[in-house]
């Protein structure tokens, strides 16, 4: 009895659900498992309850995107200019079909992004902006539908 219990055992750990361990890759960077990240998650909090914050935080991000170099970002810099103009839109009340859980998380990844203390510090050469990099690609998997459904606003003409 012991091999059936030993075997069916091991067929439950070798049969994982997919969904289930891919879900817990992202975690595994260490980007996203840092001091910085925490700080900028919990930064992004107080930041959706203050206007003025929120618009500083538009701000300096905007300035830190027209800055940093676009290799480290590949396929994901359209969704962090997506990004910036979905708080943008947000923050002038023009757009707010945004739900709080992914606006939380897309104002952390820009509060990760002006971060210059991060995990890999951004005057690091290529290097520094590596970890930004991450962070937005997770957030940007993360939220993809309502990027997505921003950017279809956008296009519509629909105000």
């Amino acid at each position: 009895m012991k091999g059936v219990k030993t075997k069916s055992r091991s067929k439950v750990k070798a049969v994982p659900s997919g969904k289930k361990s891919d879900a817990h890759i992202p975690y595994s960077k260490p980007a996203l498992r840092s001091e910085a990240f925490a700080r900028a998650l919990i930064d992004a909090k107080s930041c959706l309850n203050n206007s003025e914050t929120l618009e500083e935080l538009f701000n300096e991000a905007a300035k830190k995107a027209a800055a940093v170099p676009r290799e480290p970002f590949k396929e994901c810099w359209p969704y962090l200019q997506t990004m910036l103009r979905l708080v943008r839109a947000h923050h002038r009340g023009e757009y707010d079909q945004v739900p709080d859980n992914a606006l939380l998380w897309v104002v952390a990844a820009l509060n990760y992004l002006i971060d210059p203390f991060d995990l890999i510090p951004d005057k690091t050469p290529f290097l520094g902006f590596v970890d930004d990099a991450t962070v937005v690609e997770f957030v940007a998997d993360r939220t993809r539908q309502t990027l997505d459904d921003f950017m279809t606003w956008e296009t519509s003409g629909v105000r």
